[in-house]
């Protein structure tokens, strides 16, 4: 145990300690909300960071004429010019396509001289869908004014039944954090046990290993890499935490200080002014408005520990595992360029499981596709993240933790059996069929 103890501290200090891991553990926070920020304020602007397009219109059938809306970003410019023509010389007038409505019913047309973007086709189907529309409503005597003015959209606001009382069921809450969580679990499983994999390719091609291993047992050695990495991993994730709830405090009490300075001089002033109006309006302006309340609201309404704790367990031994396998790779190779065949198979339930996340698991959390995934130890550590925002029985979570701590071991094991034979293995390139002989060789 001692020897396992000093290989992990070993393996964590010699990490901890490097500039590289100090810069990244505080900066990442501050590059993390950036780049949030600058998705979301591309995703805002994006119709006005997109250049402008002019789509030349020859409608032989005459049922669009004038009938096409302009957008921000795409301008329709109706010609009466014949169509063989338009097609040499839309490009040299300016045109970024020529749009072509044919008479009969033949289908209509988008030319580019380069592809169009999937936007730019959506917009024009759109703007034709919506004329087409039209003409029918009022060929059937329909008011569109009329019927656009009771199309209006309707909200609702979502509850939840739970110990008999009902809750804002907080949706969309829940969905950002399954995301965000599966992709976390996601990059450090990669992360991590890649880093694992290229500590031992470097003990090994260095002829370190033959030194260490007279004195600690591959198992030993194997485990505490394994734990060493992980800890520096479970640092940064506390780090980052800690450094998350700070600043967002901070955040909070420097607005909340902001409002309270703000308000008595607004209502000093509106004495001075006697319009008591005045100062309810400017008094509604210092509170946030109904989306950003409802966020905050959510926000606070999140269960954060019992949240973390399992994010940090499903990191922890996910991560166990496929660094384990990971470990069991390195040792079987002589350098990184022949991992890429034993990678694969390794990263592909966790491939396979975040691709499905996006599309399903989030959208059906208690399907059972969700559930077995949640329950299978090499795709439970993203499964289930993405499922417990959205409520998970208790003996679920319980059955999945167990199963997942049972397949550490195993994998440890099997992992430990290639591992003992594969560090001290030079000049052979492994195969599968080698793996698993090294796998069946006794003690």
């Amino acid at each position: 145990m001692n020897k396992i103890l000093l290989i992990i501290q070993r393996e964590y200090l010699s990490r901890v300690k490097k500039k590289s891991f100090i810069v990244l553990t505080f900066l990442v926070p501050f590059l993390f909300i950036g780049m949030i920020a600058l998705v979301g304020f591309i995703a805002l602007k994006s119709k006005d960071l997109e250049d402008e397009k002019k789509v030349q219109v020859i409608d032989e059938s005459g049922l669009y004429k004038n009938q096409l809306r302009d957008t921000k970003v795409i301008t329709f410019v109706y010609t009466d010019a014949n169509y063989e023509q338009a097609k040499t010389t839309f490009i040299k007038e300016g045109y970024n396509s020529l749009l072509h409505i044919p008479a009969g019913a033949g289908a209509i047309e988008l030319l580019s001289e380069k592809k169009p973007s999937a936007s730019t086709i959506e917009t024009v189907e759109s703007s034709l869908s919506h004329a087409a529309e039209a003409r029918r409503l009022a060929a059937a005597g329909i008011d569109t004014g009329v019927l656009a003015a009771a199309q209006k959209r309707i909200e609702i606001k979502a509850k939840q039944i739970k110990d008999g009382e009902e809750q804002d069921a907080q949706t969309y809450t829940a969905y950002a954090i399954g995301l965000l969580s599966g992709l976390l679990i996601y990059m450090c499983l990669l992360i991590y046990g890649t880093q694992v994999m290229r500590g031992v390719i470097e003990e090994k091609v260095s002829r370190i290993i033959e030194v260490v291993i007279s004195s600690v047992k591959p198992m030993q050695l194997m485990l505490g890499k394994i734990i060493g990495v992980g800890l520096v991993g479970l640092t940064q994730f506390i780090l980052w935490i800690v450094m998350s709830v700070v600043l967002s405090g901070g955040a909070a009490m420097i607005m909340e200080k902001k409002a309270m300075d703000t308000v008595p001089q607004l209502e000093q002033v509106q004495r001075m002014a006697g319009n008591k109006e005045e100062l309810k309006q400017l008094k509604k302006l210092q509170q946030p408005d109904g989306a950003a309340a409802e966020i905050m609201k959510s926000i606070e309404n999140i269960p954060v520990t019992y949240t973390i704790c399992c994010f940090l367990f499903y990191f922890l031994f996910g991560y166990f595992i496929y660094s384990a396998l990971f470990a069991a790779v390195g040792s079987a190779v002589d350098n990184e360029t022949e991992t890429q065949q034993f990678i694969l198979p390794i990263t592909l339930p966790i491939i396979f499981t975040f691709m499905l996340s996006q599309s399903f698991i989030i959208n059906n959390p208690d399907s059972s596709l969700s559930v077995w995934l949640s329950m299978i130890p090499l795709t439970s550590p993203i499964a289930m993240m993405m499922r417990i925002p959205f409520g998970v029985p208790w003996w679920q979570l319980a059955a999945s933790m167990i199963l997942l701590v049972l397949g550490f071991v195993f994998t440890a094991w099997a992992a430990a059996r290639i591992y003992r034979v594969g560090i001290l293995m030079y000049g052979k390139k492994a195969s599968y069929k080698e793996l698993i002989k090294w796998f069946m060789y006794k003690d």
